[in-house]
């Protein structure tokens, strides 16, 4: 367990800017804020992963459901949720092995490079029952163990209408990380002062949402991707560099 609930003012600060920036990001697309923050806060405040970033991304998932819940289809989410409480399950499991260890910053990078790579592969699955718990599955051991669970949902929804995408996406997500977190907890891994750290960074959430509505309509998912995948690369590649 880190000594201090938070971290020193600098790091403090490039959480705070990764945290502003992620929530616009996953607003406006319906993923990209766990695998922008996560590697950086395992940079510059390792300590408190993964609880930080799940604990902040059910913030901006939940925000961002309400600010477009109309558009949501609500018929996908059951086996999707299914899918993503079973992921979580064995992530827990896992976590309690390589959290407080050197091996999460590792993860971290890798995972996102994976989910960097799934989305640039542009692969397409159809929406089913089937498809929905597999990609929940997968989301929930990713997002549970890293914060980084939307990259899986993101495939099955690439080739549908922007609004709906990103309204779907961000049901699963807030469902997603509540459920991570609860994981998280009864594993025994999740900490005061993680639970501090995402305190302090709540407040930018809401203002970062308020930011967005005027970009929503200005700025489509596919001119923001390539932006976010990029810092994202470039995040996780740091990250391996310094880690080994």
């Amino acid at each position: 367990m880190p000594p201090t609930l938070l971290p020193e003012i600098g790091p403090w600060l490039v959480c705070a800017i990764t945290v502003f920036v992620g929530t616009l990001v996953q607003r406006l697309s319906g993923a990209g804020y766990g695998m922008f923050a996560a590697p950086v806060m395992a940079m510059v405040a390792p300590e408190w992963l993964p609880g930080t970033v799940v604990l902040v991304g059910f913030l901006i998932g939940s925000g961002s459901l309400l600010s477009s819940r109309d558009a949501v289809q609500w018929r996908d989410l059951p086996a999707g949720f299914t899918g993503r409480i079973l992921g979580a399950g064995i992530a827990a499991y896992i976590a309690t092995a390589v959290v407080g260890t050197d091996s999460l910053a590792i993860i971290v990078g890798l995972v996102v490079l994976f989910a960097v790579g799934l989305t640039v592969l542009g692969l397409s699955f159809p929406i089913s029952n089937r498809s929905l718990f597999a990609a929940g599955g997968v989301s929930g051991v990713m997002g549970t163990l890293t914060g980084i669970g939307a990259p899986p949902m993101a495939i099955l929804y690439a080739n549908v209408e922007t609004r709906r995408a990103a309204a779907t996406q961000n049901a699963f997500y807030g469902f997603g990380t509540l459920v991570a977190i609860i994981a998280l907890s009864v594993a025994g891994v999740l900490t005061l002062p993680q639970l501090a750290f995402a305190a302090s960074l709540a407040p930018l959430v809401p203002v970062a949402l308020w930011a967005s509505r005027p970009l929503a309509a200005r700025f489509a998912r596919g001119a923001i991707r390539p932006w976010a995948l990029g810092l994202a690369t470039l995040s996780a590649l740091a990250l391996l560099g310094r880690s080994f």
